[in-house]
């Protein structure tokens, strides 16, 4: 029998976040990346939820959740900012200590999270990433080339708004197509609702911030932390950029205290395109 979750609205401050909750046992939160919602997880969440409580959610600017227009340096996008309402979610949800995994921009965000509430987060798992800070100060030709959705998603003056505006359904199925490495296919319904979430001006105008940010004000933040104090899990696609490009768990163990890592076979997509995987890793690691 499938685990029901339940859909909620949860006031993080005032910023209202899109929230689905199911299962029982030690609460673990998922949040998901760019240009996606929390149905990212709609493979991996029904599989955890039978050993943990498990709260996917939408990051603020995304899927259902507020999108607050973006100020002049890109605060409301802060990696600090977007952490803080998933602590407050959870602290709302009466979870004082918890486990989260989260996907590309939600990796970042969880990365923040464990590293500003540390006595809240008892584990972290990161997919298909290392640390903002990493990237931008080892950048180079590879990296240009292999995302260079960074620098134009930071471009400034609403160029990256009009040119995505014009054709938001091209953008995402491109982007998505572009780093997927023949694993389970994505399901056709979730590709409409991130097309559904995205293609508003609001949500385009959040997600060029939340790119800004990362490479302004979350360089700021993370010049000034220490290391991550919480047991790491990273994943990562061994046909990705992350995995082709890093030495993945050596970059972590320069940002955290306890890292161990595995590579799947896939590209970026991992909760879609290697769900039972994924599950298993998350399974072990959060146990």
């Amino acid at each position: 029998m499938s685990i029901p979750f339940d859909r909620r609205t949860v006031d993080a401050d005032g910023v209202h976040i899109h929230v689905t909750v199911g299962g029982s046992g030690p609460p673990l939160l998922l949040l998901h990346g760019y240009p996606q919602t929390h149905v990212i997880w709609h493979r991996v969440a029904p599989a955890l939820a039978e050993d943990f409580t498990v709260v996917a959610t939408d990051l603020r600017g995304y899927g259902d959740s507020d999108k607050p227009a973006p100020g002049p340096d890109d605060a409301e996008y802060s990696k600090r900012a977007m952490a803080r309402d998933q602590l407050l979610v959870m602290n709302q949800l009466g979870f004082d200590r918890f486990g989260v995994a989260g996907h590309d921009r939600g990796g970042r965000v969880a990365h923040r999270l464990a590293l500003d509430a540390p006595e809240a987060v008892s584990a972290l798992a990161v997919l298909d990433i290392v640390p903002t800070r990493h990237t931008f100060e080892h950048a180079d030709k590879d990296f240009g080339l292999g995302y260079f959705h960074w620098f134009f998603l930071a471009a400034p003056n609403g160029i990256p708004e009009r040119m995505i505006g014009a054709d938001p359904r091209f953008w995402i199925e491109a982007r998505m197509r572009a780093r997927h490495h023949g694993g389970t296919p994505f399901d056709p319904a979730a590709l409409e609702e991130y097309v559904r979430c995205f293609s508003g001006p609001a949500a385009i105008a959040a997600s060029c911030s939340d790119y800004r940010a990362a490479a302004g004000i979350d360089l700021e933040h993370d010049r000034e932390s220490g290391l991550v104090e919480a047991p790491l899990l990273a994943l990562w696609g061994e046909h990705g950029f992350v995995g082709r490009h890093y030495d993945v768990p050596a970059v972590w163990r320069e940002y955290a205290r306890d890292v161990r890592g595995q590579a799947l076979d896939c590209d970026h997509y991992l909760p879609e395109e290697r769900p039972d995987e994924v599950v298993a890793a998350l399974r072990e690691f959060f146990s």
